[in-house]
């Protein structure tokens, strides 16, 4: 039974907070200690000087028990119903005040719960109202205002803080509900295009093979030459049709070089770098657009992780019969340690015939470029001047 006490409701501030850090012990531990700061409450009274506060002891115990299942419940169970616990911690503080004024530190952890359960408006009009009350019973009882300005002062500090939490966690679900839906329409697209490439590669062709089979059928007894001949034309229309379902295969496993763009644009953005990219109009192979689309991937990923960059440039260029893909960021720069990424990189990219090249100062950002002579068939097709897929 005492397991099954803490195990949270799947609205809890502690689920939530596992949620966002990937990691269940730490979201367990986590709220244990935040009662670090309960110390105050407790060494305010021991450490004044004099016998003030003669009484303090028997308060503060009781009303810290029930502080813990308040806290408890602030943590462990449904969140909407957070308001009504740190309420009641606030309350602790106004009934244990004029016994001991470290009861202040339930203020503060009021303050601290009331985000989770209100709107952020919602929540700063109730820590300003709890904290005017508490300043009206703290001057009726005549303390020292020292030391409510700094209980004030931490108390908006904290919930102002987890204001920001909690507007940054519904952020992220957001973005994630996002995300998810670029990746499902994305999804929908290519079995929507796979479908209609399917159709016009096999739905002439395996009507012509059923014609021209029917058509040997008939002829077979009157004209077996004839018949013959037709056999041969159903061979001839079958490996063609192999052949171009080979050729719609590839390009099918192939990356595609634009939504590879669209996932940089994604993955950076939701990490608050922006992303700016261009792409000529060029015909490119499915191995050639695969490995630069791994190129791009890579360098992105890389970006995302090290560069600590703020803005980034994708740039496809096609001119003077050479092929050139940059990809630019204003992050830290620095020395460049060549890993697997960038190792398996410039081995896919030597695959197609293309040389790459890493610029990467301190300070100033890096530079990746990967340049191959432009294929006939897309320098036929080339546009003088690329078009521009997307922007921040």
């Amino acid at each position: 039974m005492l397991a099954d006490f803490f195990v949270p409701s799947p609205n809890s501030i502690v689920c939530g907070r596992r949620a966002g850090i990937g990691h269940a012990s730490s979201a367990h531990w986590f709220p244990w200690i935040m009662l670090v700061w309960t110390f105050w409450i407790f060494a305010t009274p021991i450490f004044q000087l004099g016998d003030s506060f003669p009484h303090w002891l028997w308060p503060t115990v009781g009303s810290f028990i029930v502080f813990l299942y308040l806290f408890y419940r602030c943590y462990y169970r449904d969140r909407k119903q957070a308001i009504w616990w740190a309420l009641g911690i606030a309350a602790l503080g106004f009934a244990v005040t004029p016994y001991n004024p470290g009861a202040q530190g339930y203020l503060i952890y009021a303050c601290a719960f009331l985000p989770f359960g209100s709107q952020p408006r919602e929540t700063v009009r109730n820590m300003a109202l709890v904290m005017f009350v508490y300043a009206l019973e703290w001057h009726w009882l005549g303390f020292d205002w020292a030391y409510l300005i700094s209980a004030v002062l931490i108390g908006f500090a904290v919930g102002f803080m987890n204001i920001n939490f909690m507007l940054k966690q519904q952020r992220d679900a957001e973005l994630s509900l996002s995300h998810d839906e670029v990746r499902r329409l994305a999804a929908l697209a290519e079995r929507e295009r796979i479908g209609r490439d399917l159709h016009d590669l096999l739905g002439h062709t395996l009507s012509l093979i059923t014609l021209k089979s029917e058509l040997a059928n008939r002829l077979f007894d009157r004209d077996p030459a004839a018949a013959r001949r037709e056999i041969i034309e159903v061979e001839r229309v079958a490996r063609d049709a192999l052949a171009q379902v080979r050729r719609a295969v590839t390009g099918i496993r192939a990356a595609g070089f634009a939504a590879e763009l669209a996932s940089a644009k994604l993955l950076l953005e939701s990490n608050g770098t922006a992303l700016d990219y261009t792409m000529a109009d060029v015909a490119l192979s499915a191995e050639i657009e695969t490995a630069l689309a791994m190129a791009v991937r890579e360098a992105v990923t890389n970006i995302q992780r090290h560069a600590q960059a703020t803005r980034a440039n994708v740039t496809l260029e096609a001119a003077h019969g050479v092929l050139l893909l940059r990809v630019e960021d204003n992050g830290r720069g620095g020395a460049i340690v060549p890993g697997n990424g960038l190792s398996g990189m410039r081995e896919r990219l030597r695959g197609i015939g293309a040389e790459l090249q890493v610029d990467s100062q301190r300070g100033r950002g890096t530079c990746l470029r990967a340049s191959l002579p432009l294929p006939a068939s897309a320098a036929a097709v080339s546009a003088p001047a690329p078009v521009v897929l997307g922007h921040a």
